[in-house]
Formats: C-alpha cells, sequence, structure tokens
C-alpha cells in the first residue's frame, strides 16, 4: 500500500523572485535523495504561496528496497594461518559485517583470492528515511540572499516560522535546530486560522482553502488573470499582458481579490511609459489600454484578501498611485524644460567604472567607436549625422529627474526628450535603441544608426572590463557581459552585417589607449575578448542546431565574421547530406597531411612531371571558380568542385614520392599541395567534419 507525504515550510513572506527557482530545486532535491534511498514514488509536487513551501509526494512505498551486495574482505593467504584457521583480520571483518564465517566465499582478483561475504542490508522505512534526509534538504535549498535568526545556524531566505510534516496521517518528526516541528499551520495572515491542524495529508489543501488560502500557484494565477480580464472588459479594455508581472503578483498573494480603480485624467497627458512604469515596477498594478492600445483611465490591482470593503481598499490604491504619478509629472515636466543636449555635461558627475572614466568619457568613447564602425560599414552621410548625434545625447537621459528615479525608462525617455527637444525621428529612436536586445527574445534595433550604436556601447563596456581584468567567471556575471555579447552578435546576424571582430576589438582598443591612457597587456585582452565572444557564437549555433563538429570546422578557421561564420555553417550544414561527403573529406585529408608541412604554396610549374603537372592544371582550372563562389557565399557549391579533385590528388599522392631529398622538388610538390589545401581551408577546417 504506497503512502503520501507532506512537508510544509512555513516562513516569513518570502520575495516573489526567489519562488521559481527555490520550487525547482526542491522538487528536483527530494527527487534525488529518493532514488539514492531507495524509495518508490510517483510523483513530487511542490507549491508555493507568500508564506510557505510545500511539498507533497504521492505514491511512496512502505519502506527502502533491501539491498545485496558483496562486499570485499582481506586476501585468501592473510585470512589463516598455516594451519588453516582464521586469523584475527578475518575474524574483525565477518563481525564488522553481522555475519557467520559460513558465509564466506572466495573471488579471485588479478591472480589473487579474496575474501567476499554477501550482505543483506534491510531497508527502512519510509518514515525513517523521511526524518533523516527531510533536514539536509531544508539545509541545502540556495537562494540569492540568505539569513540567519533567532541564534540559529541556518541560514534561509526568510525566517521558517512552522514545518509540518506528515507522512499519511503520522507525525513525521525531525529535529531542525529547535524549529517545531508537527501537524499544525497558519492559514491567511489576516482572514484564517493560525493554529490549523491537519489530520491527514488529503485533508491538508482544503483546510488552506477554509482559511483564505489557495496553495496552487497556477489556480491562484489563472484567478488573477481571468477577474482582471473580466474587470477591464467591463470597461471596453484590456490588460497589457505582461507574464512577469502576473508571475511576480500571483507569487505575492495567498487569496487574490481583482480590484480595479481610476486614474486621473491629467496623468493621461503624460506619456504612456511615464504613466505605466510606477504602475508595474513599485507598484505591481495592471494598467489598462483601449483596442487602439491607448492607455485608459483606469488601473487593476489585486488585493490578498477576500472582497469585503473593497471600496476603502480601491480608493486606497487610488492614493497611493495618485501620489506615484505626481511625482512622476513633477520629475517629467521639470526635465523637458531643458532640451536633452544640456545634460550632457553633467554626465561627468556620474562615474560609469572608477578606472574607465565616469558617462561622459563613455559617452565620447562610444560616439568615436559609432563613427569608426558606421565609416567601416560605409553608411551614408545622413545615417552617420544621425549616428554621431544619437552617440553624443545617448546617456544624456541618465541624469534627468525621471530616469534617476524610475531607472526602467532608460532609453525610452531618452527617446521621448530627444522628440521634444527637436531631434529627427532617427535619432531619438536610436536612443532607445542603444540597449536592444535587454534579456532574451526582445527586439533588436530597427534603424542602421541604432543598431550600430547598440554594438558600440555594448561593445565599449565589455572591451573595458576585460582590460581592467573584470570578466565573466564561472556563474558570476555582474556586469551582463555575455548578455551584452550576445546582442552584439544577433544583432550583426539580424542586420546582415559582414563585419571583422579582429578589426572591431582593435577599434574599441585603441580608442581606451588614446582616450583613457589605459595601460594593459594588449594582445592577451585581446585575445581574451575573441575567446569570449567565440563561445558565445558556439553556444548560439548550437541553439540553432547546427552539428557541433560543423561549429568546429568554421570556428577553427581565421574567418572572423559573424555573419560570415553563420551562413557557411548552415550552408556546410545542409551540405553534409551530400552523397560525395566522404570524398572531399578524403581529398582534404589527404592533402592537409603533407600539406602542413610547410608554409609556402609558391609552385614552379616547369619543376612538375606527369601527375604532378595534371594535378597542377587540374587545380588551375577550378581555382578561380572556386573563389568566385566563396566570394558570392556558394560555399556549399564549391565544395561540390572539390570533389572533382579527388582523382588527380590520389593519381598524384599514389605515384609521387613528395618527401624527396632534393629540398627543390621537395618544397615545389609541398607548395602545390599547400596551394589546394589553403584554397580548401577558406571554407572551412574539413578535417573537423566527422563522415557519420
Amino acid at each position: 500500500m504506497t503512502k503520501t507525504y507532506l512537508l510544509e515550510i512555513g516562513v516569513e513572506e518570502l520575495p516573489a523572485r526567489y519562488v521559481k527557482d527555490t520550487i525547482k530545486q526542491l522538487r528536483d532535491k527530494f527527487s534525488s535523495r529518493l532514488d539514492e534511498e531507495r524509495i518508490m514514488y510517483e510523483e513530487v509536487k511542490v507549491y508555493s504561496t507568500p508564506r510557505r513551501l510545500t511539498a507533497i509526494i504521492t505514491g511512496l512505498s512502505e519502506g527502502q528496497e533491501d539491498l545485496s551486495k558483496q562486499v570485499k574482505g582481506p586476501s585468501k593467504r592473510i585470512s589463516y594461518d598455516e594451519d588453516g584457521n582464521p586469523t584475527k583480520a578475518l575474524l574483525g571483518f565477518v563481525k564488522g559485517q553481522k555475519a557467520e564465517l559460513d558465509d564466506v566465499f572466495f573471488v579471485e582478483k588479478n591472480g589473487e583470492e579474496y575474501v567476499y561475504l554477501k550482505v543483506l542490508k534491510k531497508g527502512e522505512s519510509t518514515g525513517t528515511v523521511l526524518s533523516r534526509i527531510v533536514p539536509e534538504i531544508i539545509k541545502s535549498l540556495n537562494f540569492p540572499k540568505s539569513m540567519r535568526w533567532g541564534g540559529k545556524n541556518i541560514r534561509f531566505a526568510r525566517p521558517i516560522r512552522w514545518i509540518v510534516s506528515l507522512l499519511d496521517d503520522t507525525l513525521v518528526a525531525f529535529d531542525l535546530e529547535g524549529i517545531k516541528v508537527s501537524n499544525v499551520t497558519k492559514g491567511h495572515r489576516f482572514l484564517g486560522s493560525q493554529n490549523i491542524e491537519i489530520d491527514d495529508v488529503k485533508s491538508y489543501i482544503e483546510r488552506l482553502r477554509e482559511n483564505y488560502v489557495i496553495l496552487d500557484h497556477e489556480e491562484r494565477k489563472e484567478q488573477i488573470k481571468y477577474g482582471a480580464e473580466r474587470l477591464a472588459k467591463e470597461k471596453g479594455g484590456r490588460i497589457i499582458q505582461d507574464e512577469d508581472l502576473l508571475d511576480e503578483v500571483t507569487n505575492l498573494v495567498e487569496y487574490p481579490t481583482p480590484l480595479i480603480g481610476r486614474i486621473k485624467d491629467k496623468y493621461l497627458e503624460l506619456p504612456k511609459d511615464v504613466v505605466v512604469t510606477p504602475m508595474k515596477e513599485h507598484l505591481r498594478y495592471f494598467p489598462i489600454v483601449d483596442d487602439k492600445n491607448r492607455l485608459m483611465p483606469y488601473f487593476i490591482t489585486i488585493r490578498n484578501g477576500n472582497d469585503e470593503y473593497l471600496d476603502i481598499v480601491t480608493k486606497g490604491n487610488e492614493k497611493v498611485l495618485g501620489a506615484r504619478l505626481e511625482d512622476a509629472k513633477f520629475f517629467f515636466e521639470d526635465d523637458i524644460s531643458r532640451p536633452l543636449e544640456a545634460y550632457v555635461e553633467e554626465l561627468k558627475n556620474i562615474v560609469f567604472q572608477e578606472r574607465l572614466g565616469n558617462l561622459y568619457d563613455k559617452t565620447v568613447r562610444v560616439q568615436k567607436l559609432s563613427e569608426k564602425i558606421g565609416a567601416y560599414l560605409e553608411i551614408g552621410e545622413e545615417t552617420e549625422r544621425n549616428l554621431s548625434r544619437a552617440a553624443y545625447l545617448a546617456k544624456a537621459d541618465l541624469v534627468t529627474k525621471m530616469v534617476t528615479e524610475f531607472t526602467e525608462l532608460q532609453g525610452k525617455l531618452g527617446m521621448e526628450y530627444a522628440n521634444i527637444s527637436g531631434e529627427n525621428e532617427i535619432v531619438s529612436l536610436a536612443i532607445f535603441e542603444q540597449y536592444l536586445p535587454r534579456f532574451s527574445g526582445d527586439q533588436l534595433p530597427s534603424t542602421t544608426a541604432g543598431a550600430i550604436l547598440s554594438i558600440a556601447d555594448k561593445l565599449d563596456t565589455i572591451v573595458g572590463l576585460f582590460a581592467i581584468n573584470i570578466q565573466p567567471t564561472g556563474s558570476q556575471d555582474p556586469f551582463g557581459l555575455r548578455r551584452s555579447a550576445l546582442g552584439i552578435i544577433n544583432i550583426i546576424l539580424d542586420k546582415k552585417i559582414n563585419l571583422s571582430l579582429n578589426e572591431l576589438f582593435d577599434f574599441a582598443l585603441y580608442i581606451y589607449v588614446d582616450e583613457m591612457g589605459l595601460a594593459f597587456d594588449y594582445n592577451k585582452i585581446k585575445s581574451e575578448i575573441n575567446t569570449f565572444f567565440m563561445g558565445r557564437i558556439k553556444a548560439l549555433f548550437e541553439e540553432i542546431n547546427i552539428r557541433y563538429d560543423i561549429i568546429e570546422a568554421v570556428l577553427s578557421t581565421d574567418i572572423d565574421d559573424i555573419y560570415d561564420m553563420k551562413l557557411r555553417a548552415e550552408k556546410i550544414n545542409h551540405w553534409l547530406s551530400n552523397d560525395d561527403l566522404t570524398d572531399v573529406l578524403q581529398v582534404f585529408n589527404r592533402v592537409s597531411t603533407l600539406a602542413l608541412k610547410t608554409d609556402s604554396s609558391e609552385v614552379m610549374r616547369d619543376l612538375l612531371t606527369g601527375q604532378e603537372i595534371d594535378l597542377y592544371d587540374s587545380y588551375n582550372k577550378i581555382e578561380e571558380k572556386v573563389l568566385t563562389l566563396i566570394e558570392k557565399k556558394e560555399y556549399d557549391k564549391a565544395l561540390d568542385i572539390f570533389v572533382t579533385l579527388k582523382e588527380p590528388i590520389d593519381n598524384f599522392l599514389d605515384n609521387v614520392m613528395v618527401m624527396v631529398d632534393d629540398a627543390v622538388i621537395r618544397n615545389n610538390r609541398l607548395g602545390l599541395l599547400r596551394k589546394i589545401y589553403d584554397t580548401m581551408m577558406l571554407v572551412c577546417d574539413l578535417s573537423k567534419i566527422v563522415d557519420k
């Protein structure tokens, strides 16, 4: 007969952002430990509310499976004396295993016999195992920030105030630094009982519901979503969909009740983001928009409680929001009393990084780097002017009152203020687009100026921090450099920009030397930055299902154009189904073995004879065509042509002695092979491809 186990960890309000990871940890740790302990189970379900973490494990076996194993003892040689009597070594081994001498048998290992015992380890009951492993599991949970309380050694996200531990209807007690373990839980902090006895696991969820606690996160989420959408629809609008906000609000309440409040009309005269940001980011309210996506004079918030006195609660929320929006209105109107350009000088007062100067210094560097990238890409004069202007104004909004108060609005308000200041649309949009993409799956810059500015801003940060030895290590990346590098890569791929990483890194590093006089090991830092980017490129290619050997084949060449790398990888990935794959790989591998013995590809035709001339002429016939295809980025077609060299290469290598004593003849033959090898390497390093 199977059993069900309930663990509830009662805490002071758990931060909403901790919940998702903690649920996964608790589920995974229980599953892992139960497997280790040989306890059978059907499912581990984990729930949470702001005041509790709950695990319910169903289908538990009554105990561990018995474990039969062979235990190795001393060698037979030292287990018996000359008369065949057991020695102390053997007797001690048998006693330690709680066995009898008659149970002993021998197994030969590496030419010598050893004593063995077959030991049966009786399984413990499930309750006994749980009482041992549960406190270990609780202690092993990790959080972004943990705390101690009440003189205890245990660290947890918030103080643990009670623990419920039941196996069906039986208490499973354990010691966790004196924290009470019982069958008593607590309901809603204000509406429910603070002393709820749970008779058995089956009644647990309903007892909580009776006391205004909905345990299931998904059920609370659905209630919030449905209730909010219903209220918005009654006003002729809809809520702005925001899954992150919905999840956060769900994790802030135990008994959700949506309510709708009103926004004063004067605040709707402000830009939409100025109103929406305080509502969502600071107050966790849901804004309402009409069918044209215009902000309506309503908001929805979620009460952690029932529907009593909702009119009073609604007025209170309207008052809180009104105060926030009044501040926003004051800040906004004060900010736009001056043009955006007037704020640039104030950037000198804000440190970007102690050794990398202030935000004005960064502005100067990004402006120069943007101009260098623009010149490299040969952008038009108008785009060049817009890019330079956007780069100069890019960080100006960071010193405005509004962005100082609501940092989430950086870039968005820069765009708004630029428009109000009379800057053209491209300049204004580029100021916002410098921060794109902000997260995985985010939109990418739509303008050329915005794309280049975003690349320059991110690259300046990466290069500067690498130069002063602040680099991502393991899971630590406090400055988000991995995200910035992926942002650069995605922008380049989206815009189909052919840009040399080698030159790009040089641009950024030289500016730091010229502008900041920064001293560092140039070649070492440049190599580290290149390795860092290659790691991100490799990960991105893996995500789009490029074969691992093709990734290695492309990344092992001197190619440093990200967009070109992707084209090659995709073309070769598709080409691998070609029937000629084996022939091409054989051609390359036979050639490369000898070609790598020289660095010279110089060939004197008058020194060639027989099969050498056939190979030389065959190569010359295809060389121009191959180079043209490579220039047109038709790499798969270039590989098709290389197949035609198989026969002349085989004839050459089968009939010509390359490594002769005559250095001139030897080098000439090696040079011919090197010429073919170098041309094939213009596609990729075929030695990395696995012929499956």
